[in-house]
């Protein structure tokens, strides 16, 4: 695989009923006040027909400074998962801070040898991003564990769980794709127009980071793809520079669509003159760029979350509210290695 060649998308192996996942301290740690909470996840991962299993290091009480423990013993445990062949799929704990200190310590080849899916979002998604730019591996841009399946999925009616259920299982399950995103009426035209390409992003911050470090994506990946994000916490302003950090480095020059998720607890968002919308700040900065934009769709900090699945193809139609996932995120068992 060439630095600038789009790579060849290394899909894991289905899940089958009964196969292990492992729920992990990728990144922060697990306070003891959230012990029920992911009690509650381990509940809903079992009811979609798996055997669930805790990392050592995924312990109440366990941390260090804000992470769950050093980097190097973070990438440890990850990269003994990676190697595990009985573990068949990783979902993160929660986000956090801790994933920049152990990029440069991941077995890629781990992971090239065995692809499995990893889950999760926010500091998870800078593993998504890096993973997939050094192996082609698809990143699930899915719920955390705790406050995902265990908090926001409690929260909503069931026939919302029921229909998050289906469609994590037929993304982890299934070699059809998912297709169309269930479309609420919270989803907003921000520009019109239709695009399809390969899905990248995660939450904006962590996409400007990993575009800052060796692992970045080559800007060539970036032509035609459909890019996502969401943020959450800090400032308007701050959405703003990063937004422009993707113009500088030619990111938004190269994009065929835009899907905007729900912000989560930004300063400075508002509907008067003096506080710009979210809408306001994207069309800002886009321009006269020809981009269609999709705005206030269910993923990231606002939760709970649709499937984002990074590096598959997707088709966006911005005016008509839709969003289809055109690809499955995983292979059959009868396949091997990288697949186009």
């Amino acid at each position: 695989m060439t630095r600038t060649a789009l790579p060849q998308l290394l899909r894991p192996r289905a899940l089958r009923p009964g196969d292990l996942v492992v729920v992990a301290s990728l990144s922060g740690p697990l306070h003891a006040a959230y012990e029920a909470d992911l009690e509650r996840a381990v509940v809903v991962l079992e009811r979609m027909g798996f055997r669930v299993r805790r990392a050592p290091l995924l312990e109440a009480g366990r941390h260090r400074w804000w992470s769950a423990a050093r980097p190097t013993e973070i990438a440890e445990e990850f990269n003994c998962l990676l190697r595990d062949p009985e573990v068949r799929a990783i979902i993160a704990h929660d986000g956090g801070q801790t994933a920049l200190g152990y990029l440069d310590l991941i077995d890629f080849d781990a992971i090239t040898a065995d692809p499995k899916p990893i889950l999760g979002y926010s500091d998870i998604s800078l593993l998504h991003l890096v993973l997939y730019a050094r192996t082609g591996l698809v990143g699930f841009h899915t719920d955390l564990a705790t406050p995902g399946f265990g908090g926001h999925w409690q929260r909503v009616p069931a026939a919302r769980r029921a229909e998050l259920t289906h469609l994590y299982s037929t993304l982890l399950t299934s070699t059809e794709p998912i297709g169309a995103l269930p479309t609420t009426p919270g989803w907003e035209c921000w520009r019109p127009g239709r695009a399809e390409g390969r899905l990248l992003g995660g939450v904006i911050n962590r996409v400007v980071l990993a575009q800052a470090t060796p692992y970045a994506l080559p800007l060539e990946w970036f032509d035609g793809a459909v890019l996502f994000w969401e943020e959450t916490g800090g400032h308007a302003s701050y959405v703003w520079s990063y937004l422009h950090v993707l113009r500088h480095c030619g990111i938004l020059d190269r994009i065929s669509g835009m899907v905007v998720g729900i912000p989560e607890a930004i300063d400075g968002l508002g509907s008067s003159g003096a506080s710009p919308t979210l809408r306001e700040i994207v069309l800002d900065v886009l321009g006269d760029r020809d981009v269609p934009v999709l705005g206030n769709v269910e993923f990231g900090h606002a939760g709970p979350n649709l499937p984002m699945p990074v590096g598959i193809r997707v088709a966006l139609d911005a005016q008509g509210r839709a969003l289809s996932v055109l690809e499955p995120a995983v292979r059959s068992h009868a396949l091997t290695g990288p697949v186009d």
